[in-house]
């Protein structure tokens, strides 16, 4: 197989956003391709092979209507912050510091709403949603693999967390699970989902017909969450943790 050749990177305006943008020169392309990355906050061009600059550049003029009306539609990156909020099991949760040098962040029902305390320095408010969302993710895919590995009868080797932007989950041939710990913003069938996918993948490492009736089987909301996924994942990946 042919690698692609060293990718050029630049900084792109469009939609009132500075985005940046990889161009990479790949010797099977036959035409300028443009792809907006999960959570709209980079672009990826592929170009064949001699394509000039002022190519490119007129190709991305071209585009850019394209571009300004699918990044309009995304929610813009945003930085967590005190009074903020973030979404925790599909439900908003307001973002409070305690205030307090050293306790435990955890999420509470109150008079007000849900809330997520945050204790620490301000500067470390990212960290610490980050290894809170960390550590409830863990614990419920944890819980999910192992009930629909027992329904299957098989169990995977390790299960391992990851912040990826490519995928929501993967199944190596060697039976180890990996998961995007930002699924724990989700709605808790979107996460079964995940899980079930995953674990399904433990017999059937493809995506045919057999694969999907086990999926359904495992999670009987399995379209329900694709779809929730398709119309919402981008929103989870747009949130920055900085």
């Amino acid at each position: 197989m042919t690698l692609p050749a060293n990718p050029k990177e630049r900084d792109i305006a469009v939609a009132g956003r500075r985005l940046p943008l990889t161009i990479r020169e790949h010797s099977r392309a036959t035409r300028l391709t443009l792809r907006i990355e999960p959570g709209g906050r980079a672009l990826r061009m592929t170009v064949p092979p001699g394509v000039s600059d002022r190519e490119v550049e007129r190709f991305l003029l071209r585009n850019n209507g394209w571009l300004s009306s699918r990044l309009g539609k995304l929610p813009r990156p945003n930085s967590l912050a005190d009074g903020g909020s973030i979404q925790i099991r599909g439900v908003d949760h307001t973002i409070r510091r305690t205030g307090a040098a050293r306790g435990l962040t955890e999420a509470r029902e109150t008079g007000e709403g849900r809330i997520l305390f945050v204790g620490g320095a301000p500067e470390h408010l990212a960290r610490r949603i980050v290894d809170y969302l960390r550590r409830e993710a863990r614990a419920e895919l944890e819980a999910a693999v192992a009930r629909h590995a027992s329904a299957l009868g098989r169990k995977p080797r390790a299960i391992r967390l990851k912040d990826t932007r490519s995928r929501w989950g993967s199944c190596s041939s060697e039976g180890n699970l990996s998961f995007s710990w930002r699924i724990i913003m989700a709605p808790d069938h979107v996460l079964d989902y995940l899980a079930a996918h995953e674990v399904a993948h433990l017999r059937e490492m493809n995506h045919g017909p057999g694969f999907w009736k086990l999926c359904r089987t495992l999670c009987p909301r399995t379209d329900e969450a694709k779809t929730w996924l398709k119309r919402h994942g981008s929103a989870l990946h747009a949130v920055d943790f900085g």
